[in-house]
């Protein structure tokens, strides 16, 4: 399925954070795939992960199209990229209105939170009454959980994937490792769309080692000849997936966006414990842990399950690890598609 061009709202108004600072004005650069019907009732929305964008067709080909779980000849399916990424969205490399320079280090510090309000606005200026599908995986579960309290009246059903009800004190030191790679590199804080560039690719290393597991890399990147002693697959593997991420990606943005989701913590500010927060989160959920992921455990996602009352969770066996939520369409379609129907 061919997506649509990404469109562009402009929130033309101050937008205060959770921290205080306010940005001047806002963008949101967004996709839409499909018809909105005549009762408006078949809106499904798509919270997308740390390093993709507003094209959820694409990067998540499996799932989203013509024929499969999420059809857009059956659903009108919204994905907004998330407010301090660097595609389209207001971020460190946009222009301050007030200095007409790149924002770059000087961009204000974002939470899960602040990405849901830019995603609420949104949602007003479309003249969507009600989300009938709310979907996310990783960092995207954190939002659709936060939107879920947030509005929890405009949301009817919520599909999560591979997320966490908080960010666990292993999730913030792997985020933390990478930073500290960023900030090694001597051009972090350069005034450029560049800096930290070195920084990035090592940081992305880090993250492929969570991203898969012992298991995928053993299978995939071991080399067949027994007398190597340099140029292993397993490294131009890293290394190719660092170059990839550092050719579309940006420093600045992947060092907020890790401090942003550390501040992932549903209880926060709210005067409730976590477990009391889920418990008030009455939508009809599905829940899909992938077997294999050491990013965000399995145990989190059954953690969430025991304490939603209307969630139903399922285990997928993948060797894939985290990546699994992107990877295993047709093991997730499988378990999504019967779900839907059941309504």
């Amino acid at each position: 399925m061919k997506s649509t061009d990404t469109s562009y709202f402009t929130y033309n108004e101050p937008f205060r954070l959770e921290s205080g600072e306010v940005l001047p004005a806002l963008t949101i650069a967004y996709h839409t795939y499909g018809t909105l019907n005549a009762a408006k009732d078949n809106v499904v929305w798509i919270c997308h992960a740390l390093t993709a964008n507003a094209d959820a067709a694409d990067w998540w080909n499996g799932l989203v199209g013509e024929g499969l779980a999420l059809d857009p000849e059956k659903y009108f399916i919204v994905c907004a990229n998330i407010l301090g990424s660097c595609y389209g969205t207001t971020g460190p490399l946009s222009i301050n209105p007030v200095t007409q320079e790149p924002y770059f280090s000087q961009f204000p510090a974002v939470t899960i939170r602040d990405m849901v309000n830019a995603h609420i606005l949104l949602r007003q200026h479309l003249q969507l009454e009600k989300i009938h599908l709310m979907v996310g995986g990783s960092i995207g579960g954190y939002q659709a959980l936060e939107w879920c309290v947030m509005e929890s009246e405009i949301i009817e059903n919520l599909f999560l994937l591979a997320t966490s009800a908080a960010e666990s004190a292993w999730g913030i030191s792997i985020h933390t490792s990478q930073r500290l790679a960023i900030e090694a590199d001597s051009s972090w804080q350069d005034k450029s769309a560049t800096a930290g560039s070195a920084g990035l690719k090592a940081a992305r290393a880090i993250g492929m080692l969570t991203y898969r597991n012992y298991e995928i890399m053993v299978e995939r990147q071991s080399d067949p000849d027994t007398e190597k002693t340099d140029n292993y697959r397993a490294e131009s593997y890293i290394r190719y997936q660092g170059d990839k991420l550092v050719n579309r990606f940006n420093a600045y943005t992947y060092w907020l966006l890790t401090k942003a989701m550390d501040s992932h913590n549903l209880s926060r500010g709210r005067g409730r414990s976590i477990e009391q927060v889920l418990r008030q989160i009455k939508q009809r959920t599905l829940i899909i842990g992938i077997s294999s992921d050491i990013l965000c455990p399995v145990q989190e996602q059954v953690f969430i399950s025991r304490h939603m009352p209307n969630a139903t969770y399922v285990e997928i066996g993948s060797s894939y690890g985290h990546d699994g939520f992107l990877i295993e369409s047709e093991r997730i379609s499988a378990h999504l598609v019967p779900w839907l129907e059941m309504e």
